[in-house]
């Protein structure tokens, strides 16, 4: 690494070597090359003058790109995709007439950035499902295990461990199916000329309309693609980018909303992500645990959801049938939301993987608001023993902002249970209002609703994406 020159930190710091490879000049380029080749292949069988031979030359040199003569020829031309039909015509002599034929720059250009992106998606697929799996396993062991739930940060009615984690999860299979959907839905442009008209081929194919139709088929089977858009400018619409980055953009708010509940359990030490036997928390204060992993998920989200913004702006200021003001953006913008949510993903993981739950912590916190949350149990028995339900609704509230003031101003230990028990209108010992203090009444249906949810939401993905699970833990970079 040249410690003079900058470089992306998502390169450096976050992003795997996989997307990496996905978004890099040589997988680029060895596309261009790959959608030369099939271009010419269908060329010629469809009655050009393509020689088997040409489309064999061609084919011998997919990986071996001389990317010295690619920057030469650039600098002289001020033209990218005409750099790299020098450099490739220069390896491949016999076939250098027929490279490109008929095409304009967005035929590998436009081609390639839906098959990288198809790729990347489908590297985000495999990754959301790890994720999914490694929550699965936290839910269904904690599934049981009442906790406090929150609404506006206070506390409210029990919940447990594992039902929250089915919250996290659920995001996250709503994510997974519009990643799914993004990936079934890519087309590719295909040849579609200068403005989208296929007027060079019909030339070509001297006016056969079946034969331009045909040529972008045989294209569009030989990359792996089901067919090409219908119509087109010189471009795919932008709004597949804009597409795109908002599927990458939802990942990104749900790990955020993951993350920040951690952090927030953190604050709380109910829950922790892990923490290494040497990592620091603090260069200060060395006894901090700091949510660093979740802080970073935060913040990388915050950047993805910023950065999808960009193609849906490129999008709307597109003329006509071409303008270039969307190149130097995308070639920015899209990458680094791939490279950042797979770093997003990457973390996720490696956290979910090893949450740590404190739960003699979240036993505490229990007790401490049970007896309100109690109240209205202890005041249906009351009722049931004769009582009049208005008085002792009355009393219950009285008592509860006498006990609230003891813990908010007097730092006392909540004691809502002793001035019941030492109120004659409940006429209930302290045993019988103890009764009323077990957190698994509370839970209501949480540990069957994860069950359900685990039998007929989470498994049934899990099944269908066996091939991407391993029990070969996240090794994170730094």
């Amino acid at each position: 690494m040249n410690q003079a020159v900058y470089e992306s930190p998502l390169s450096s710091r976050y992003a795997s070597d996989q997307m990496q490879y996905i978004f890099s000049p040589d997988k680029k380029f060895s596309t261009w090359r790959r959608l030369w080749i099939a271009l010419a292949r269908a060329e010629m069988e469809l009655g050009l003058p393509v020689t088997q031979e040409q489309v064999d030359e061609l084919t011998a040199h997919i990986t071996d790109i001389d990317y010295e003569l690619a920057a030469q020829k650039e600098r002289e031309l001020r033209h990218d995709v005409m750099a790299h039909i020098h450099t490739y015509g220069a390896q491949c002599p016999k076939a250098m007439p027929i490279i490109h034929l008929g095409a304009t720059s967005c035929y590998v250009g436009d081609n390639t950035d839906v098959i990288i992106m198809r790729e990347g998606l489908s590297l985000v697929r495999d990754k959301l499902v790890r994720v999914i799996h490694a929550l699965s396993g936290f839910a269904d062991k904690y599934k049981s295990l009442p906790t406090l739930g929150f609404t506006h940060f206070q506390a409210a009615q029990l919940v447990t461990v594992g039902k929250r984690a089915t919250l996290w999860m659920n995001e996250l299979l709503q994510d997974l199916g519009e990643v799914e959907y993004r990936i079934s839905t890519l087309r590719l442009l295909g040849c579609k000329g200068t403005t989208g008209t296929q007027a060079s081929f019909l030339e070509l194919f001297e006016g056969d309309h079946e034969k331009c139709k045909e040529l972008d088929r045989r294209i569009a089977l030989e990359m792996g693609f089901e067919g090409t858009v219908p119509v087109s400018g010189q471009t795919y619409s932008r709004k597949v980018d804009a597409a795109v980055l908002a599927t990458l953009s939802g990942i990104a708010q749900s790990a955020c909303k993951f993350a920040t509940d951690v952090r927030l359990l953190c604050h709380l030490k109910e829950v922790e992500e892990p923490f290494e036997r040497s990592q620091i928390g603090s260069s200060a204060m060395p006894y901090k645990r700091n949510p660093m992993r979740c802080e970073r998920i935060c913040s990388l989200a915050r950047y993805v959801i910023a950065d999808a913004a960009n193609p849906a702006y490129t999008a709307a200021t597109q003329w006509f049938e071409r303008t270039l003001d969307d190149s130097a953006n995308k070639r920015i913008s899209v990458p680094e939301a791939f490279l950042a949510v797979d770093a997003i993903l990457n973390i996720y993981e490696n956290v979910a993987s090893g949450l740590v739950v404190h739960e003699k912590v979240i036993e505490r916190h229990i007790l401490e608001e049970l007896p309100f949350m109690a109240s209205e149990n202890i005041m249906m028995d009351a009722v049931k023993r004769g009582g009049d339900r208005q008085q002792l609704h009355e009393r219950i509230r009285v008592h509860s902002l006498e006990a609230g003031r003891n813990v908010k101003e007097f730092g006392l230990a909540n004691n809502l249970i002793d001035l019941l028990v030492a109120d004659p209108l409940f006429g209930m010992s302290r045993e019988e209002l103890l009764a009323h203090m077990e957190p698994a009444q509370y839970i209501g249906r949480c540990p069957e609703q994860v069950t359900e949810f685990l039998a007929g939401c989470v498994q049934p993905v899990l099944e269908a994406h066996l091939s991407v699970l391993s029990d070969e833990a996240v090794e994170l970079k730094v």
